[in-house]
């Protein structure tokens, strides 16, 4: 009995440990971390990992921010404690058996909330009731960046570490031609420190550069996969060619809804 009552806490232990961390990284997303780093921040807080970086810095300078961190914490703190007192009342004082019995419905509720903490549906539910209780904090600034940049069809923004031997160092944007990929260079972070936002032609691309960049997800990629030499310059011809008609099936679709939409319009005149 004792080890049933175990295995039963460790389960919702675990489960609201997954709750946490998801409110967690959505609060922080209303204050205007990306779902990346924000995701990143809060599994790195409530783990006790500590990893030292920038996001981690506009983390702490933040009073909300701050103030997030600070309760998962004091969660993590609880949880970490009741989760092995949850493990010794499973496992210890059992015959074999019954510990392979249990630990086998242990592994099988860690993957239903694995599952769960992977469904749409529950984190749609989780944005709805955040976005409720985030309108009645007065101090906390809900900026929805993905809504507001229209990110979708693919469309992502993402900084691009520049290498030595990346295709894209040491040239300017101009000789680069990346709008004609499809991609947008919305800004440089420089290695002293400096920002060039929205960078013109003329600005030249160094190693260790990061590129704030706007496109699609797998065009970001190869980019990002491209090297120096003929064959990146190969590539660089292919992306062209493959945006080329991806642009000549967006005018047809424009025109398309175009005319939908005068249709809809002489109805209604009608």
């Amino acid at each position: 009995m004792t080890g049933i009552i175990g295995l039963s806490a460790l389960l919702i232990v675990l489960g609201l440990s997954l709750v946490i961390t998801r409110v967690a990284t959505i609060s922080l997303m209303y204050t205007g971390l990306s779902a990346e780093a924000a995701r990143f921040q809060a599994r790195s807080v409530f783990t006790g990992t500590g990893f030292t970086t920038e996001e981690s810095e506009s983390v702490m300078n933040h009073p909300v921010r701050r103030r997030i961190v600070m309760v998962l914490m004091l969660l993590r703190s609880a949880g970490i404690i009741t989760i092995l007192l949850s493990l010794i009342l499973s496992f210890m004082g059992t015959d074999d058996p019954g510990r392979l019995i249990r630990l086998a419905w242990l592994a099988g509720g860690v993957a239903l909330l694995w599952a769960a903490s992977r469904s749409r549906s529950i984190d749609r539910a989780i944005h709805l009731i955040m976005q409720r209780a985030a309108r009645k904090t007065p101090d906390l600034e809900i900026i929805d960046y993905t809504a507001l940049l229209r990110l979708a069809g693919n469309y992502v923004i993402r900084e691009l570490a520049v290498e030595e031997d990346d295709w894209i160092a040491n040239r300017k944007l101009s000789s680069c031609s990346l709008r004609e990929e499809g991609v947008e260079v919305i800004g440089i972070h420089r290695s002293n420190g400096d920002y060039v936002g929205v960078p013109r032609g003329d600005s030249e691309v160094y190693p260790g550069d990061r590129l704030v960049l706007y496109g699609r997800q797998s065009g970001l990629h190869k980019l990002d996969e491209r090297r120096k030499g003929s064959s990146g310059d190969r590539e660089h011809d292919q992306a062209v060619d493959d945006e080329s008609r991806r642009m000549e099936q967006q005018k047809q679709d424009e025109k398309q809804y175009d005319s939908e939409q005068k249709n809809e319009k002489q109805k209604e005149q009608s």
